[in-house]
């Protein structure tokens, strides 16, 4: 990079992230930006010639130090708005530097190797978080495997306007259908995608504005997939129009998508799976779970008048239960729930595994959320912003809706409805079944002549 870490004209930043063998998608810690003290953010932001982002990206890893390394509530610590100007966001910077010594006892590390060990530290130690043990017993994850810690050269997606991050899975996950599908934030940090807090563009809108950066990721994504021969799951991120991957792993997939892609890879001479291979990964769990997907599909709908948002279908099915806004609430609970949270963190795991379903006001398609609930076949909508929520209940259209009300969501078209909302008796007949998921038919075909359990 030619770049020195600690260096005051040209600082090397680094980001410290977890790396464990099995996927566990938000569950470790990551801190951003590391090696920024009072002398290398000047550095920064002389090199960069652009003092808002050097500053911004001070700001950001503050707030991480203070949260991931120093154990600081980030409820406690948020301030609001950094600023849009380069005052107002060294003011912010000064303030949060205020705050962390207020709530921690302590500054920040001005030390760049100081910063640097305790932050390998704290990613170690997070292998034994209480969220991260919550969703190892989910998944049947062994608790003795550990974590590696990476420690990467930084680059930059709020720096500048052709700059950017995202998240992307080669093909739908929910469906199976080919072609990207993700999520993409102009000017901003991989966590803003993946937390849920920010209300993120879909994929496309990075073809809209650079069009050669995003044929280049096309071609990557392809590349990837042809390579692991599976659904990839992408973090890239775009510093002054030139494209960077972080970091790639299988995608977490829903039981249609699993169907669909498998065949796909069947037929696909890139790849080339036997039929052996598909159905070792699509077992015959997986395959009975497709089908009452698709069966779920003739479901009846309510009236219009029911309807009360319309989201983001992040993980398919549909579930009704009664609204609770937290996540103790939601594991304390009886009866089938539907967690609804303006964003979820790692800190939901054990309130959604014990939810029938998902809602949240804000993030996109891969943030947290979505991520984990399709992994878990947990029916999931996302970004219901006309939804407002507060700790004590939920306002859409002027209507407030309490914990305990009974609400339906549809986590394949993001729809939410007041009170319950049944699905037809009988379903659709064995043939619609083939006509809508032709992939489930020969599947099953191949498990028949290999003598495999359909």
């Amino acid at each position: 990079m030619g770049r020195f870490f600690g260096g005051h004209e040209d600082p090397l930043l680094v980001a410290v992230r977890s790396g464990a063998p099995v996927s566990m998608p938000g569950m470790l810690d990551t801190v951003l930006n590391l090696g920024l003290n009072a002398r290398t953010v000047t550095g920064l932001a002389n090199v960069s010639g652009d003092d808002w982002f050097a500053w911004d990206s001070f700001h950001r890893f503050l707030h991480m130090f203070g949260t991931t390394v120093m154990g600081i509530s980030a409820e406690k610590l948020d301030g609001g708005p950094v600023g849009k100007t380069v005052e107002q966001v060294k003011a912010s910077v000064e303030a949060l530097q205020a705050r962390i010594l207020k709530l921690g006892g302590r500054p920040v590390p001005e030390d760049p190797w100081q910063q640097l060990r305790e932050a390998i530290e704290a990613v170690f130690k997070s292998w034994d978080c209480d969220r991260a043990k919550a969703y190892r017993a989910k998944e049947n994850i062994d608790e003795t495997i550990g974590t590696a810690v990476n420690v990467q050269a930084m680059v930059f997606g709020n720096r500048g306007q052709n700059s950017g991050t995202g998240v992307v899975f080669t093909r739908n996950p929910a469906t199976g259908e080919p072609g990207p599908y993700g999520d993409y934030l102009p000017r901003a940090q991989g966590e803003e995608v993946v937390s849920g807090t920010a209300r993120t563009l879909p994929i496309t809108h990075l073809g809209e504005h650079q069009p050669e950066v995003y044929a280049e990721l096309l071609a990557v994504l392809r590349r990837l997939e042809t390579h692991y021969r599976d659904i990839c799951d992408v973090e890239f991120t775009i510093e002054d129009g030139r494209l960077w991957l972080l970091q790639t792993r299988v995608g977490k997939r829903g039981s249609v998508a699993a169907v669909r892609a498998a065949v796909d890879f069947v037929h696909d001479p890139d790849i080339s799976l036997t039929p052996q291979e598909a159905l070792e990964r699509v077992p015959v769990e997986t395959r009975e779970k497709a089908r009452k997907e698709v069966l779920a599909g003739g479901a009846a709908a309510a009236s219009d008048t029911d309807l009360i948002d319309l989201g983001l279908g992040a993980s398919p099915g549909r579930a009704t239960g009664a609204v609770v806004l937290s996540s103790e609430a939601a594991a304390d609970a009886e009866g089938d729930i539907i967690l609804v949270r303006r964003e979820t963190s790692p800190e939901d795991i054990a309130g959604m595994a014990a939810s029938a379903g998902v809602l949240t006001t804000t993030g996109g398609l891969v943030s947290h959320a979505a991520v984990v609930a399709r992994g878990w076949g947990i029916p999931a909508v996302v970004g219901a912003h006309n939804i407002t929520w507060y700790t004590d209940r939920l306002v859409v259209s002027g209507r407030e809706i309490r914990e305990g009300d009974v609400i339906t969501i549809d986590g394949s078209t993001g729809q939410i409805w007041l009170g319950e909302v049944g699905g037809n008796d009988g379903g659709p007949p064995d043939d619609l079944l083939a006509f809508a998921l032709p992939q489930l038919a020969e599947l099953e075909n191949w498990a028949t002549q290999l003598e495999i359990p359909v």
